[in-house]
């Protein structure tokens, strides 16, 4: 069998590897330029660790190639997700209909809030006028009429504060839609490493100015940094 030659059957595959870079090695030797090379000539232990530490840096090569893929693939992967979200949202809650349905509904629970609050002032207004009357005058006829009319204002109080239960009913139709938005948002946030991962990119810079400052609104529950009715007491003890 010749030297450079594989052997039958099954053989290593480093072997065939090695021995493929012997052959070439072998074909550039017996080029032009280049000593002679005879049959019976046969690779050095040199060139055959060259041969040898070359296919172990192709290796080395290759298995980086396939980390830096499959890093690739997962980008591509999160993108390709991250799009359809926002493809989602934009079909569902971003797109014009939906949008103008939300600041519809928000228009409507501040127009029926001050309606309501404005029949509810006036009501207690005439109220307060009735009982000062009825404090005035003595025929029973006229006593009736004021208490008739008190009753009948107060009613339209009743009626008046029928307004939050359209109000409650807009706001959840709103509060739906901003938590459809919130879970698709929080699918993205979790695609790109989380809330915080994200937070580490955005951070939060408030630009008012002055007064604007020192206003936040009411507090809710459970809010910290405002001050309770006690401590305030306890600033004149």
């Amino acid at each position: 069998m010749p030297l450079l030659q594989a052997p039958d059957g099954d053989a290593d595959p480093m072997h065939l590897e090695i021995m493929s870079e012997l052959r070439a090695i072998r074909s550039q030797m017996s080029a032009p330029g280049n000593r002679e090379v005879t049959g019976s000539a046969v690779p050095n232990s040199r060139e055959i660790a060259e041969a040898h530490a070359m296919i172990e840096t192709y290796r080395a090569q290759i298995e980086q190639c396939e980390k830096l893929k499959v890093e690739l693939d997962l980008i591509y992967d999160a993108i390709s997700r991250t799009k359809r979200e926002i493809a989602v949202l934009h079909g569902k809650s971003f797109n014009g209909e939906e949008m103008a349905r939300v600041n519809g509904e928000l228009g409507a629970v501040v127009g029926g809030t001050e309606e309501a609050t404005q029949q509810i002032l006036e009501a207690a207004e005439s109220i307060d006028q009735a009982a000062t009357a009825l404090t005035k005058v003595n025929s029973p006829d006229q006593q009736k009429l004021i208490s008739e009319e008190i009753q009948e204002r107060v009613v339209s109080i009743f009626e008046a504060c029928n307004f939050q239960d359209l109000t409650g009913q807009r706001i959840k139709k709103v509060m739906n839609t901003m938590k459809f938005i919130e879970n698709h948002i929080t699918v993205m946030m979790d695609i790109w490493g989380g809330v915080d991962a994200i937070k580490a990119h955005a951070p939060v810079v408030d630009s008012r100015e002055e007064d604007e400052k020192l206003l936040n609104g009411p507090k809710l529950a459970g809010d910290v940094g405002h001050a309770s009715q006690d401590d305030i007491d306890a600033l004149f003890d």
